[in-house]
């Protein structure tokens, strides 16, 4: 997430600004405006075992309600050796349930699909259908915003393309520097798996600048290394860009936050 903007997107106050989930593998409980269009889209060039591979993780977001939000993920892959081609299609809906709990304060869930749309053969895809949850829970504390998540995912197949079963959990901090400039910081964990494609537990840090162009523009670039486990080194640049409203939302009256 850009620092700084990460803040403020907890509750925005304009709805063309951005909202963004990138770079981090965490995301935030703020949603995109209702009616709105957001583009989130980047570059992570992988590097393990001397191996090389490039990622374009490209996720679409669109505000459905105050609350709700589609997230609709087209990756495209270029694993090593080979061309960039599309990956697997996936479709989520995040859901602000809370603004202020005592513990959790502000908390989202964000259940998700993933499709087998991509190639197993060429290396794009896990020949999987997946179904995923991630429970948010967001926070400013001091001049830094505090972004927890943990999640879990259940495969289709027999474990021999993808683990059967997989989770993930993430601690991010994000500030901002001066003016535009923003740093973000992440540690995150992979827990280990089982079965024909199991791994071991990995975790990995990510570290970078972000800068807000425009409310609507945004940038960021950095590094992950890891720490354990088979997670490759990376380097990654990306933007996410609020590309305007879809369509108008009729005024409504105001009614008090969810608590």
């Amino acid at each position: 997430m850009l620092a700084a903007t990460r803040v403020a997107a907890q509750a925005p106050t304009d709805p063309h600004a951005v909202q963004p989930e990138r770079p981090t593998v965490a995301t935030h409980a703020g949603v995109v405006a209702r009616g709105w269009f957001e583009i989130e889209t980047g570059v992570e060039r992988d590097r393990l075992l001397g191996q090389t591979s490039v990622l374009v993780p490209t996720v679409l977001k669109i505000g459905l309600t105050r609350r709700t939000q589609l997230n609709v993920g087209v990756p495209v892959v270029g694993p090593a050796g080979g061309p960039l081609g599309p990956g697997d299609l996936s479709f989520g809906l995040k859901w602000r349930l809370a603004e202020n709990l005592p513990v959790l304060r502000a908390f989202a869930i964000l259940p998700t699909i993933k499709f087998s749309t991509g190639s197993l053969e060429r290396g794009r895809g896990t020949s999987t259908t997946d179904a995923s949850i991630l429970l948010i829970s967001s926070r400013t504390v001091g001049g830094f915003s505090v972004d927890l998540n943990a999640g879990v995912t259940a495969r289709s197949g027999d474990g021999s393309a993808a683990p059967t079963f997989a989770s993930v959990w993430t601690v991010s901090v994000g500030t901002q520097v001066r003016g535009p400039l923003g740093w973000v910081a992440e540690l995150y964990g992979y827990p280990g798996t089982t079965g024909p494609a199991g791994a071991s537990a990995i975790v990995a840090a990510l570290t970078g600048p972000t800068y807000v162009v425009r409310p609507w523009l945004a940038f960021d670039a950095g590094l992950i290394a890891p720490f354990t486990g088979p997670q490759p080194w990376a380097l990654y640049a990306g933007t996410v860009v609020n590309a305007g409203r879809l369509w108008s939302v009729a005024a409504a009256r105001k009614k008090p936050p969810l608590r």
